[in-house]
């Protein structure tokens, strides 16, 4: 690592408040007829953010539906409790995922870096099928966002090697 990065990151808080949001039609109609929520992939998004020393201070399911995604980014954009947001589900090749679609347009800024780098990452585990593995990572509002799949292992990829190790220093420079 460079001397500078290592400059930026000590200076990079080191407790942040995330919101955790799980874009799933299924689980959201589970839930609606149930009144539980079966969400094992913002269970470990939570857990692993939490053992990482920050705090989840919004979760939200939702459908696969791009307004209502949309609503739910904006509302963790302006909230003062939300520092980070992630998403996971609905970032697949099918018509009905549309999570990249609907927080794209949402950043002012896009970590590019971060889809090309969660892919190849991706490789190295699954092999080709991951050119079909869309995630998008960005800033807004002095905020970072990233867009996951909800796959365990693409959880697991995304949060351990690449979201908690820079996600103060994303902040740091988005705040500047």
């Amino acid at each position: 690592m460079s001397e500078t990065a290592m400059k930026h990151k000590a200076e990079a808080p080191k407790s942040l408040k995330f919101a955790v949001i799980t874009c799933s039609s299924s689980r959201y109609e589970s839930f609606s007829k149930t009144g539980r929520i079966d969400d094992p992939s913002g269970d470990l998004i939570t857990r692993a953010v939490e053992e990482a020393g920050h705090r989840v201070t919004l979760r939200r399911l939702v459908p696969d539906d791009r307004a209502v995604i949309q609503r739910v980014i904006m509302k963790a954009l302006r909230s003062k409790r939300v520092d980070a947001i992630i998403t996971c589900g609905g970032t697949g090749i099918s018509p009905k995922d549309v999570t990249i679609e609907a927080v794209r347009p949402l950043l002012e800024k896009e970590l590019d870096g971060f889809g090309e780098l969660f892919r190849s990452l991706s490789y190295e585990e699954i092999g080709s099928a991951a050119m079909m593995t869309r995630a998008i990572a960005g800033v807004s509002g002095g905020k970072a966002v990233f867009c996951i799949p909800g796959s365990p292992q693409g959880i697991s990829i995304a949060l351990k090697r690449l979201i908690l190790p820079e996600v103060g220093h994303v902040i740091k420079h988005a705040r500047e």
